[in-house]
């Protein structure tokens, strides 16, 4: 339910309407409009890669994942229901508050991954990865139907972009909070507190942090996930944070063809979610993402080549099948390589690794635009190097041998 309550903020704000809305009004549509918005983004994910892995390893001590997820949900609510005041010029308080906002979405969406290893077995974590993927492009598509019918009605009474979007933020801050509420209420902590002993909480944390990179050879499968996470969701945060913009500024598309194409592809990839969950865990967790990484790289192709909407609609489905699918399998293989007594840890690593690509992606995107004085098929194809990247990284995880190493070091500490 949390997915599903989350996703119309990813969907709505940063990948179907407001990031649109930001280049073409809030910028001006000025020539380094894109490369603000992805610098933007980068503020915010930075920001959640110093504090991510100190909140899970504090969350892991304390048993505080329950709390910290009740306060980044009412934050990133907040900031996005503050969205409503972004207008023409309003570019200074826009940034900070798309970077707040995506800041407290992030650290949520860090914890909501930790009680998946809770919720599921080691053998079924695939499956229930896929279910929370599948349900959350569900929610995707409720907040982004009620964007359309708010749009397409303000259209009809001639209003403009600067009118309708800031209420579509509006309408995406209160399903997020309604949505949320059988989590918040509901989700029980599982864990036992277990603070350490004389030290203060940053500094509990931070060691903690620093105990698992000193033991990261025992996981060395994890260690090189995590990096080929890096490298290949580089390319789906590009695709994600910038698909509104690339269908306007590249195919001429309008707010209600963007929205209109991404609640489609919204479809698919809660598609992808559910049914490569339900065989994920029978493929293998590395050959799902295989799959997944080479339906990326015939997306991004199809992308770049595609003249005419019919061929950009089937690389945008395409892209939705592997984005459900990509996602699921990722998360659902760093919890089956990580020990049961540091998941919120090493989810907040996985975090970190996401976050890192979301910088590296985005901004990629940003500056092939800017430098290239707005060619933004360029730009698409750009960012196929980081799949083609990952797939390569990809070959060399054992999943066997890395849940071996996740098991003797569950055993040790028991």
């Amino acid at each position: 339910m949390y997915d599903f309550a989350n996703s119309g903020y990813t969907t709505v704000v940063i990948t179907a309407v407001f990031n649109a809305y930001f280049v073409a009004v809030v910028a001006g549509d000025a020539p380094w409009a894109t490369l603000a918005w992805t610098l933007t983004l980068a503020v915010s994910y930075a920001a959640v890669m110093v504090t991510a892995p100190v909140l899970g390893a504090y969350a892991d001590r304390h048993a505080a994942k329950r709390r910290l997820l009740v306060a980044s949900t009412l934050g990133c609510v907040a900031a996005t229901a503050a969205l409503a005041l972004a207008g023409p010029g309003a570019l200074a308080l826009t940034c900070v508050l798309v970077a707040v906002s995506n800041f407290f979405f992030s650290t949520g969406e860090n914890l909501i991954a930790a009680f998946l290893p809770e919720l599921a077995k080691g053998k079924a974590l695939g499956k229930v990865s896929g279910w929370g993927w599948g349900l959350g492009y569900l929610g995707g598509l409720v907040a982004l139907g009620a964007s359309l019918a708010y749009v397409t009605a303000a259209q009809a009474r001639g209003e403009s972009a600067a009118q309708f979007v800031p209420v579509t933020m509006l309408l995406t801050a209160a399903i997020f909070l309604i949505a949320s509420l059988p989590t918040l209420v509901w989700l029980r902590e599982r864990a036992e507190p277990r603070p350490a002993p004389g030290t203060g909480l940053v500094a509990e944390a931070l060691g903690r942090v620093a105990d698992t990179l000193r033991h990261a050879r025992a996981f060395q499968d994890l260690g090189r996930f995590l990096v080929c996470l890096v490298c290949y969701q580089a390319g789906v945060q590009a695709v994600v944070a910038l698909a509104a913009i690339y269908a306007q500024q590249a195919m001429g598309f309008t707010t209600r063809d963007s929205i209109t194409l991404i609640l489609a592809v919204n479809v698919t990839a809660a598609l992808g979610a559910l049914a490569f969950g339900q065989v994920q865990d029978r493929l293998g967790h590395v050959r799902t993402i295989a799959l997944t990484l080479a339906g990326w790289i015939a997306t991004v192709v199809l992308a770049w080549w595609a003249t005419d909407r019919a061929t950009f609609w089937v690389a945008a489905n395409l892209a939705g099948l592997s984005l459900g699918a990509s996602q699921s399998a990722g998360r659902a293989l760093v919890g089956y390589l990580s020990p049961r007594d540091r998941r919120a840890e090493f989810f907040g690593l996985w975090g970190l690794a996401v976050k890192l690509s979301s910088i590296l992606g985005p901004v990629t995107y940003g500056l092939a635009s800017w430098l290239t004085r707005g060619d933004h098929r360029l730009a698409m194809l750009t960012t196929g190097a980081y799949f083609v990247a990952g797939l390569a990284l990809l070959a060399g995880v054992d999943p066997r041998r890395g849940r071996r190493a996740a098991l003797r070091a569950a055993r040790a500490s028991a």
